[in-house]
């Protein structure tokens, strides 16, 4: 899909972070020059999904950099439809597009919502808190040296709001363009990092979350409108936080049973979960297994 661009001045950096499958393979089928093919010496991702991330964007020469999902897929006007975006607001930091909601099998089932042609960091952060943005990684466009500046991709476990905050960065100081195009296919899969993965790594990359927000939330907007958000921010947050923590314990609990609760009641603090979330996700729990026995009768 990346190949087949309409827009046809870019590069694509590939690199096989020790995968089990044959990319080395693969790539040696194209012979496209605006390939570039790199193997790391160690899994990395293993380590770290954003430093692999970052280790991409150190190769990136190009203005603006895509970090683009190995399972999404472009619409052959992906960058088209970017450029003039940029042509619109070309003194921003960071734009992004609508969404187009794909299955394993590459089903269309979803759109993501409509947002406005551009909105401050503030609006941003209160409407994908409250549950109005569905945004994914693939779905940004940054200004290549300025992301680099940021000091690349924000580093947290497993990359879990890590591109929340990379993109929230990127648009503190002059705000994100959007185009109503639907430009990505992003691909909802059992096998993706964001479905998988380490809970306990998970609750840590939403404590980094939270810290980080916390931090940004000290700094004294520039208007009133901004002011106000920032408020509105500040008192939809708990709910937010809560809502947030009982998805993660009750996704442990799919994963590794229902013994997991002994394990969340013995580092609740180190976490600051409360027992009231552990309750509310057994509960979740309990509720979302006997709609799966219901379906099945």
């Amino acid at each position: 899909s990346v190949l087949s661009q309409s827009f046809t001045s870019f590069e694509l950096i590939i690199i096989n972070d020790c995968s089990p499958d044959p990319v080395k393979e693969i790539v040696s089928g194209f012979t496209d020059p605006r390939i570039k093919y790199f193997e790391n010496n160690f899994n990395i991702g293993n380590e770290s999904v954003v430093k692999n991330w970052n280790k991409c964007l150190e190769k990136a020469t190009g203005k603006y950099f895509i970090l683009m999902g190995d399972d999404d897929l472009m619409e052959t006007d992906y960058l088209e439809g970017f450029n003039r975006l940029i042509d619109k607001k070309p003194d921003l930091n960071v734009y992004h597009c609508r969404v187009k909601l794909i299955d394993e099998y590459s089903k269309v089932y979803g759109f993501s919502p409509l947002c406005p042609e551009f909105e401050s960091v503030y609006d941003n952060i209160w409407h994908r808190i409250n549950g109005y943005r569905l945004q994914f990684i693939s779905d940004f466009v940054y200004n290549t040296n300025e992301l680099k500046k940021n000091n690349g991709f924000y580093e947290l476990p497993l990359a879990w709001f890590s591109d929340d905050v990379t993109s929230f960065i990127a648009a503190v100081e002059k705000g994100i363009a959007y185009t109503s195009e639907t430009l990505l296919c992003f691909r909802r899969s059992p096998e993706s990092i964001s479905s998988s993965g380490d809970p306990e790594k998970k609750l840590q990359a939403f404590k980094g979350f939270t810290e980080w927000l916390n931090s940004f939330l000290e700094i004294k907007p520039n208007n009133n409108n901004d002011k106000i958000v920032k408020e509105q921010i500040i008192y939809f947050y708990p709910e937010y936080k809560k809502n947030s923590l009982v998805e993660a314990l009750t996704d442990s609990y799919k994963k590794d049973n229902l013994l997991k609760i002994f394990r969340w009641i013995m580092i609740k603090k180190q976490f600051n979960i409360t027992n009231k979330e552990i309750l509310l996700s057994v509960l979740k729990y309990f509720k979302h297994k006997a709609g799966r026995l219901f379906n099945r009768k």
